[in-house]
């Protein structure tokens, strides 16, 4: 497994993790209490910041992990090196590619939705949630696209 596709894996769970709390924490409380009143500023801007946090560290621990696993494997069998980890080819950037052109027209469609609720004069508790889940759904489906590269190629 590459690196990339390792961080790639790392930005899903902790996309998919932060952003299932925040809508357990948010939405949990549409039914009791009218949704002008619910405070969804401060867990939003939480879990923005909770999502690049996480996926940093969870990188820093990933290239941790894979210099750790590469020098022992290294080390035991005497092929490859360290030095290997942070190498990414043609391949990679093709993966790449093609998944944040996938994810942006997922999130470009939501964007178009969250438009179309602000034309209609919804209330911001929708259209700002509309907007992040327009984000999730775009990180998700790149990752998604990107994973499947890896493993089934073009």
């Amino acid at each position: 497994m590459t690196f990339e596709e390792k961080t790639t894996w790392v930005a899903a769970v902790v996309m998919a993790a932060v952003s299932a709390v925040y809508f357990w924490v948010v939405l949990s409380q549409v039914g009791q209490v009218p949704v002008a009143e619910i405070a969804y500023r401060s867990p939003l801007v939480i879990a923005v910041v909770a999502t690049v946090v996480l996926t940093i560290i969870g990188s820093i621990a990933t290239a941790i992990g894979s210099a750790i696993g590469a020098a022992i494997s290294a080390e035991v069998t005497g092929i490859g090196s360290v030095d290997d980890i942070g190498r990414t080819d043609e391949r990679d950037a093709d993966i790449s590619r093609r998944g944040e052109l996938v994810g942006y027209y997922v999130s470009s469609f939501g964007v178009v939705v969250v438009l179309g609720l602000t034309m209609l004069e919804y209330d911001h508790f929708w259209i700002a949630n509309a907007l992040y889940a327009s984000f999730l759904l775009g990180t998700l489906v790149a990752s998604a696209v990107k994973l499947v590269a890896y493993r089934r190629g073009f």
